[in-house]
C-alpha cells in the first residue's frame, strides 16, 4: 500500500492501528508525530515528515484501513478561502519599460507574519485560487518600491509525470528514493496591476539561483532540479523559456499522483536543474 510516496506493509499498518487505539484521546497531529517516529519516517534532513504522515493517514481512513478520531475543530480544507483584507487590495505600480529598470526588485522569503497575506493574494488573483501547498514549501514574495508585485511558492514534486521521468532517465527505485530532490513551481503570479516586460523571468531567474540554499536552511537538504507545470489552454510557458528553463513535452491529465482518478487539464512539463550532477545524484543506486 502507497501514500504520499511510501510503501507500507502489513505488519506497519497493524501499528498504525495499535498507536491509534493506545493514544484515545490524541489529537490528528500527535498521532501522526507517533507514527512517524514508530515507523522512522523522516526527511533528509531527519525531521519528522508527519505533515506527509498527516496526509498519509487520512487517505488510509477515506480507504477504510484505519480509523482516525474525529477533528478537534475545522482547518477549513476544502471551504472557500474568505479572507479579504486592504493589504491585498488593488494598487497603482510606477511604470518601467523592462525589469532591468527597477533597481530595488528583490525577493523574500515570506514569513510567518506574512503568511495569510500571501494566501490572500493567491486565492484573490491566481485562476487556481488558494489551496494549501503539501509537504517541504518555500514561498516568496517579490518586493518593488515598497510594493509586492509577484509571488511563488515551491512544494512537493508530482509522484510521476512521463515526460520528466523519462528525461531524467531514472527508474521506479531510484525515483522513490530521490524524489525529494525534486521541488515543484506550484503558484506563480505577478500581480495584475503591475506591467512590466521581463518581469516575470527576471522574478523566476532570481528564485532558481536562492532556491537550494533557502531549501536547505529550512529542511536540511539541498533540492537539485526544480519543475513546473503550465496549463496549455492558458499559458504558452513564454516567461520560463525566457528564463532558461527546458520544456519537456505535456502531460497525460492524470494528476499529480498520477492517476485519472481527478481528470485536469493537459499542461507543459518545464523543468530547471539546480545543480550541473543533477541527474547523477536523481539516478544514484543507494
Amino acid at each position: 500500500m502507497r501514500y504520499c510516496g511510501r510503501d507500507f506493509s502489513e505488519s506497519e499498518m497493524a501499528s498504525i492501528r495499535t498507536i491509534i487505539a493506545d493514544h484515545p484521546a490524541a489529537r490528528r497531529a500527535e498521532l501522526s508525530r507517533l507514527v512517524c517516529e514508530a515507523l522512522d519516517w523522516r526527511s533528509p534532513g531527519n525531521r519528522l515528515k508527519d505533515m506527509s504522515c498527516r496526509v498519509a493517514m487520512l487517505r488510509m481512513q477515506k480507504d477504510g484501513l484505519i480509523q482516525l478520531p474525529a477533528p478537534r475543530q475545522s482547518n477549513g480544507n476544502g471551504k472557500p478561502y474568505l479572507r479579504r483584507t486592504l493589504w491585498a487590495e488593488p494598487t497603482v505600480f510606477p511604470s518601467f519599460a523592462c525589469a532591468g529598470d527597477i533597481a530595488d526588485l528583490h525577493l523574500q522569503l515570506t514569513s510567518r507574519d506574512q503568511s495569510h497575506l500571501w494566501n490572500e493574494y493567491i486565492d484573490r488573483y491566481h485562476y487556481l485560487g488558494y489551496q494549501p501547498l503539501p509537504g517541504a514549501q518555500l514561498r516568496y514574495m517579490a518586493w518593488a518600491q515598497g510594493q509586492v508585485v509577484a509571488l511563488l511558492g515551491f512544494g512537493a514534486a508530482a509522484w510521476t509525470t512521463a515526460p520528466r521521468d523519462r528525461w531524467i532517465g531514472w527508474t521506479s527505485a531510484q525515483r522513490a528514493s530521490h524524489l525529494h530532490l525534486v521541488i515543484n513551481n506550484a503558484r506563480f503570479l505577478i500581480l495584475p496591476w503591475v506591467n512590466c516586460r521581463n518581469l516575470a523571468s527576471r522574478i523566476l531567474g532570481m528564485a532558481v539561483r536562492r532556491l537550494a540554499l533557502d531549501w536547505h536552511h529550512c529542511y536540511g537538504y539541498r533540492p537539485v532540479l526544480a519543475e513546473t507545470f503550465v496549463e496549455i489552454s492558458r499559458f504558452p510557458g513564454t516567461c520560463y523559456k525566457a528564463a532558461n528553463w527546458t520544456c519537456l513535452g505535456e502531460t497525460q491529465g492524470k494528476g499529480k499522483l498520477g492517476t485519472y482518478k481527478l481528470q485536469v487539464p493537459k499542461k507543459t512539463v518545464w523543468t530547471y536543474p539546480l545543480v550541473p550532477n543533477f541527474r547523477e545524484q536523481l539516478c544514484a543506486t543507494d
